[in-house]
Parts: C-alpha cells; sequence; structure tokens
C-alpha cells in the first residue's frame, strides 16, 4: 500500500486578485485530513485541482499512483462540492442508472440502494422535491457507491443538523477502516473536523500555514489570558497574535506547556480550531 494516496507538489494557481500557493501537501492512506479556511482562502479551488475539475498554473498532483488528468484515476474517487447537484427532474433512481453508464464495472447498484435507504431517500421522488441536505445525502451515496479509495468532500456537512452530520461522522470513520480509503474534507463546521480528523491543513490566503497531526495540533496551541506586563516574558516563537481589551489580553499561543511554565499564574485554555483561524485572521488584519 502506498504511504499517501495524493500528493501536491508546488500547485499554484493564479486568478486576476487571488493567488493559490505554492501548496505542497499530502493525503497520508487510511486518514481523514480536514482542509480550515476562511472564505476565499483557496480550499475549493485546491480541491478541484487534485479531483482534476481544473488545472494547476504550476506544480504535480500524483492521486492514487496516477494523474487527476487520467480517467481511470478519477474513477477512483469519490467528490462531494457544495454546490453541486443532479438534475432536479431526475429521480435518485435514474442517477443511479446514469452513474452506471459512467462507471461501468466499478459502480456497484446495491450499494447504491443501500445508501439510499441508510440515508432515508426516496428513490422514486424527484430530485427537485429533495431538501438541500437530502441532496447532498444523495451525492455522498452517488460518491461512495462504487467503492472509490478517497473521498473528496467540499463541505459536504453544511447546512444538515447536528444528528444527521454525526450520522455522517459515523460513516467516514467506517469507510477508512479500510487503510486503503482516505477522505480529504473541507468543512466550516470545525467540530466536526476535530471529532474525526487525524491532520489539519490551515488554508490562510491561499497559503498552507500549516498541515498538522490534530491531537497534537489542539493539544499544543492555547489561548493566554493575561496583562500587557507578562507578554514580554514570552519567546517571539511562541506568540502567534495578541489581541488587546480593556481588561487585560488574549494571545493565542504555540506551545501552552511551555507558557504555563514561564506564566504559571497566568491562564492559558486549549484552543480549538475556531479560536486558530480567527487569531491569525486577527493578524492580518493589523
Amino acid at each position: 500500500m502506498a504511504a499517501n494516496t495524493a500528493a501536491l507538489r508546488g500547485i499554484t494557481k493564479q486568478y486576476k486578485d487571488f493567488t493559490l500557493g505554492p501548496v505542497d501537501m499530502t493525503v497520508p492512506a487510511g486518514s481523514i485530513v480536514g482542509l480550515i479556511g476562511e472564505n476565499g482562502a483557496g480550499k475549493t479551488t485546491l480541491l478541484k485541482i487534485l479531483c482534476g475539475v481544473n488545472r494547476a498554473d504550476d506544480g504535480t498532483v500524483d492521486l492514487l499512483g496516477g494523474s487527476p488528468a487520467d480517467a481511470a484515476t478519477r474513477a477512483k474517487i469519490g467528490v462531494v462540492f457544495e454546490d453541486a447537484f443532479f438534475y432536479g427532474s431526475f429521480t435518485a433512481a435514474q442517477v443511479g442508472r446514469s452513474l452506471a453508464g459512467v462507471f461501468g464495472a466499478r459502480w456497484r447498484n446495491e450499494a447504491f440502494a443501500a445508501y439510499l435507504r441508510r440515508f432515508g431517500l426516496d428513490a422514486g421522488k424527484k430530485l427537485k422535491e429533495y431538501s438541500r441536505g437530502m441532496r447532498l445525502k444523495l451525492s455522498l451515496a452517488a460518491a461512495l457507491a462504487h467503492d472509490p479509495e478517497l473521498l473528496v468532500l467540499d463541505e459536504a456537512t453544511a447546512g444538515l443538523d447536528p444528528v444527521v452530520r454525526g450520522e455522517l461522522m459515523d460513516l467516514f470513520l467506517e469507510f477508512i477502516q479500510d487503510e486503503r480509503h482516505s477522505i480529504i474534507m473541507s468543512s466550516h463546521i470545525t467540530a466536526d473536523l476535530e471529532q474525526v480528523a487525524d491532520s489539519i491543513a490551515y488554508l490562510h490566503n491561499g497559503q498552507l500555514l500549516f498541515h498538522e497531526n490534530k491531537d497534537e495540533l489542539l493539544q499544543s496551541y492555547g489561548v493566554l489570558h493575561c496583562g500587557e506586563s507578562a507578554l514580554p516574558s514570552l519567546p517571539a516563537d511562541l506568540v502567534i497574535f495578541t489581541k488587546h481589551g480593556a481588561f487585560g489580553c488574549e494571545t493565542l499561543v504555540k506551545d501552552r506547556a511551555a507558557v504555563r511554565e514561564l506564566l504559571p499564574d497566568a491562564v492559558c485554555d486549549a484552543a480549538g480550531l475556531d479560536d486558530i483561524m480567527r487569531f491569525y485572521s486577527g493578524r492580518d488584519a493589523q
């Protein structure tokens, strides 16, 4: 088994008012990579380059030992983009028949029907009568029914209630039990990623700031609450950004344990993914 399901090297994409990259990152086999970033950071662009929907201006993509430009390689991935749905006049059954023609021998109609049942979807109902959440579930059923090795999910849980999102998180964890399966998923619902992701990649203004093990990341980063006078005690490489307020300041720090040693009387809480993005964005606004 290959060490990585996908590897992006030196990926760049230039638009009129936005530049992505260069980005270097990997999707290890048997893992879930959570992709975070503010709106407009380039997450969807990066995922579309990985899938072969868009072409990079520079760099290379190794996808399942092949190239996204190769149809046989693309057939090994399942893709769900937030804004991509099937024709409203179709039924789920018609979607299944259409995709059977696309994927050929890889398509598993029994699996598709089983996912429809699992998601509570009526195969004979026109998709224009589906809710947005139902359409996303259908997209997931279609993405999974040809036994993909990699799932690429762009905001696939957006707009779903917590119960349904929880069901999907369980499904994703089931999917990667087979260690040839991997997932890369972007989401603004960082609690979902904190629950299931193995690693977190943070794309910020077109640049990959880090791609780190999730547990180590959440264990390391902290939000320090202290007075202004305490901050000079901290080495510069521990401090990401400080927000100043009338009653002291909040500082995002990289090494919570080291900060506690240096400032034992200060409060240093664990930082979540939302905190990390909030402080990095605040730093850029200065």
